[in-house]
């Protein structure tokens, strides 16, 4: 192949390859077989049993959580047997990174890394983030969150990578890989978990056209990935919790797609019915010993639970551990250079450049910068809860270190504040400003409201010091449970009536307001009124609205939260050594009122086919800035995209060809997307959905003749009535374009109708 060709997966060919690594096979729960099932006839019922929890005890694992940070301090173990030489799996939870104290890489959050589009890099950071969980002793990670963003107040924005399935599912791919080499993959949380304030709660309704078009697509892209296991959700689909979710976890994730791993719950509070919830097809409850171990035992004597259940779950687990490779790794693995270069890679593919007026940036031969702002000077990495990391004092490069680091001859005037007036004053005496702005952990980001956990906590067990001194078996442990619910019923009240702490590191939650604080937008103004080359710096993992004042400014970036090495990152673009590359991975409407309805303590709410781009489509608005938009320091220029010639039949893929050119002054990066009109004869279709995309680097004048595969899934709707994928008869057209709303070039091609399967 000529190496200026690009592959059919749509990555470009010469781009690096992930760095080498300590393990010499990943881990392959198949070849792991047959071991898995001679260990498992070793077992006797009490030790299948024990390997379905974690190994922790509740009580004690709470007040370790409570008193010793102890999500923070080592791994949670399940499946310990030492008699027949089994270490376990010992789980730790990092999407931005491994969250153990201890040195680890803190990477910009996935929704940064969505911003980048760049399957080849995520898997790269999915290898780093699982090697230096091995330095830990971990050896499963939970790195992989590709919940869709339905709405961009979603708390938890940050750890997902956006609001497409086909975007999403491919960068959740690339990172369960990457993790796969060296560990085994968590995939979160199945199903339908985007709203935070009521996920312990919340019923979504969706009919099995929306959950298979774009609620589970990306959950299907991750377990062809290989992924290890997958974590059900919290909150109920459909009326079922998803922990108990027979369609969901069996009828779905284990008999239609094939799913050989095992199944987890989301932590401490992800089960109610235990015996429903292991019919359904859950494997395992983590972190603790809680509502499995207070029912398997009875309900398997008694046959509620048949033995073949609790044997296939068993040797689900027994396959997964016995997969991870053995050996030693150093704690050297932790912020290796080559991590650390990653992430400031990730950190500068992900800044996307909506507004440059003049144009204003790259700075040029600027003698003095203010840069003002409370963020510009604090490390931003993310809100506090289960992703929360912990980088060495010191690590974190901000803005303004960034900056300084990157100019040392330019004068740097600083307002670390988000004091209007003196910010302005700072500003006034330079040649331009930067005023970094944004979200921190205060205002989105993970939350827990005391009163939703509390019929969970009607199921805790007996401490353990109890447990201990009363009489054993079955129906001696049926008789303590009755003795202890009193006491259980009185704590599940307390919590129940408990008031939600304010300022903690889990009270932020959802936002219903998507604009900037108040005192924000006065000091953008402020700062712009005096010095007319203002660039503005969003920091943020969802959206922010900006139409009281994009206007006002000349120039505005979305730097997100970035990382340990974003600062570096963002020196790097504004003073022109690279080029802004990112995209974005959600549009930003210009009201709320085009984004679906958005209630986070509701109950009850029904997901459709529209939110997004769909949405904005279908009603004829248009955003502020789309879906796939982000502005460059040079231009592109494509060729007519043009389809390979054999006949679109049958299961194979399209392909489609287009070159592109680097024609503008610098090399650059451009992220080429493929969207589908569909014909929208049969069923409702959206304007236009994402089909395809790559990412490509060229040098200036540089071309590249780019093949694109499009799995014929993708042009597909699902068919309630026939419970599988077809595709319309009828003219379709691919357009491949720069975002969701730009014209762009297309290419049509009549495809014969038909079923695609399952």
């Amino acid at each position: 192949m000529d190496p200026a060709d690009t592959a059919a997966s749509g990555i470009p060919g010469d781009l690096a390859a992930p760095a080498a690594a300590p393990d010499a096979a990943a881990p392959d729960a198949a070849a792991s077989g047959p071991r898995a099932e001679a260990l498992l006839a070793q077992l006797s019922t009490a030790e299948k049993l024990a390997l379905l929890d974690g190994d922790t005890p509740f009580w004690a694992g709470m007040v370790a959580i409570a008193a010793r940070d102890a999500s923070h301090r080592r791994p949670w173990p399940a499946g310990r047997l030492p008699r027949l030489g089994l270490s376990g799996l010992q789980f730790v939870d990092g999407p931005r990174g491994v969250v153990l104290e201890g040195g680890a890489t803190t990477f910009p959050v996935p929704m940064a890394r969505g911003a980048a589009w760049n399957p080849e890099l995520e898997e790269r950071i999915g290898e780093a983030i699982a090697l230096e969980a091995r330095s830990f002793g971990a050896n499963w990670v939970a790195a992989v969150c590709v919940n869709l963003l339905r709405h961009p107040g979603w708390g938890r924005a940050q750890e997902t990578y956006g609001e497409d399935p086909v975007h999403v599912g491919e960068l959740g791919a690339a990172c369960t890989r990457g993790l796969q080499r060296h560990a085994l993959a968590c995939v979160k949380h199945l199903a339908l978990n985007s709203i935070d304030s009521s996920r312990f709660l919340v019923d979504v309704q969706a009919t099995p056209r929306v959950l298979h078009e774009l609620y589970l697509p990306q959950f299907r892209a991750c377990v062809e990935a290989g992924a290890a296991s997958v974590m059900s959700a919290y909150n109920r689909v459909n009326g079922v919790w998803c922990g108990e979710h027979p369609q969901l976890l069996e009828g779905i994730l284990k008999r239609r797609w094939g799913f050989a791993g095992f199944v987890v719950t989301d932590f401490i509070f992800g089960l109610r019915d235990g015996v429903a919830a292991l019919l359904a097809g859950q494997d395992l409850e983590m972190p603790f010993r809680m509502v499995f171990a207070g029912v398997l035992e009875e309900a398997l004597a008694d046959g509620r639970v048949p033995a073949g259940r609790v044997d296939d779950a068993a040797l689900r687990l027994l396959r997964a551990q016995l997969a991870v490779p053995a050996g030693h790794h150093p704690a050297a693995l932790r912020r290796r250079a080559d991590h650390l270069q990653l992430a400031r890679q990730a950190a500068t593919e992900a800044i996307v450049l909506l507004r440059n007026q003049g144009p204003l940036l790259p700075f040029r031969d600027l003698d003095s910068l203010a840069v003002v702002g409370r963020l510009a000077a604090e490390p931003n990495l993310g809100d506090r809860g289960s992703s929360d990391t912990r980088p060495p004092p010191g690590s974190v490069v901000t803005p303004l270190d960034g900056l300084r680091a990157a100019a040392a001859q330019l004068t740097i005037r600083a307002s670390a504040s988000d004091d209007p007036a003196a910010a302005a004053e700072v500003a006034a005496g330079c040649e331009a400003a930067v005023v970094v702005v944004g979200l921190d952990w205060r205002l989105e980001g993970e939350h827990i409201h005391p009163g939703d956990i509390a019929p969970v906590l009607r199921r805790i067990p007996p401490p353990d010091w109890l447990l201990g001194r009363w009489p054993g078996g079955p129906g001696g442990r049926r008789r303590l449970r009755r003795a202890w619910q009193p006491a259980a019923d009185l704590i599940a009240w307390i919590t129940g009536h408990a008031t939600p702490r304010q300022g903690g590191d889990f009270a932020s939650g959802d936002r219903t307001d998507l604009r900037l604080p108040p005192r924000q937008v006065a000091l953008i103004r402020a700062v712009a009124a005096a010095n007319p080359r203002t660039v503005v710096v969003l920091m943020g993992g969802g959206a922010v609205l900006m139409e009281e004042w994009r206007r006002v400014v000349p120039a505005i970036l979305l730097l997100w939260y970035p990382g340990e090495q974003g600062g570096h990152a963002l020196a790097d673009v504004l003073l022109g050594r690279v080029s802004p590359s990112g995209r974005l991975p959600f549009g930003l409407p210009t009201s709320t009122d085009h984004l679906p309805p958005f209630e986070p303590r509701a109950p009850l709410v029904t997901y459709d086919l529209w939110h997004g781009y769909r949405r904005l489509g279908r009603e004829g608005q248009r955003a502020a800035y789309p879906f796939g938009f982000g502005l460059s320091y040079s231009r592109f220029e494509f060729s007519q995209p043009v389809l390979d010639p054999e006949p679109a039949t049958g299961d194979g893929a399209l392909v489609l060809n287009v070159t592109v050119r680097n024609a503008g002054p610098m090399a650059a990066a451009e992220v080429v997307q493929v969207y589908l009109e569909a014909p929208d004869l049969e069923v409702e279709r959206p304007p236009r959905t994402l089909v395809a995309f790559t990412r490509l680097e060229l040098a200036e004048d540089e071309r590249r003749h780019l093949r694109l595969a499009i799995p014929r899934r993708r042009l597909a709707y699902f068919d309630e009535a026939g419970d599988g994928f077809r595709i319309e008869a009828g003219l379709h057209r691919l357009v491949v374009a720069r975002h969701v709303e730009d014209p762009g070039l297309a290419v049509e091609v009549t495809l014969e109708g038909g079923w695609l399967g399952p």
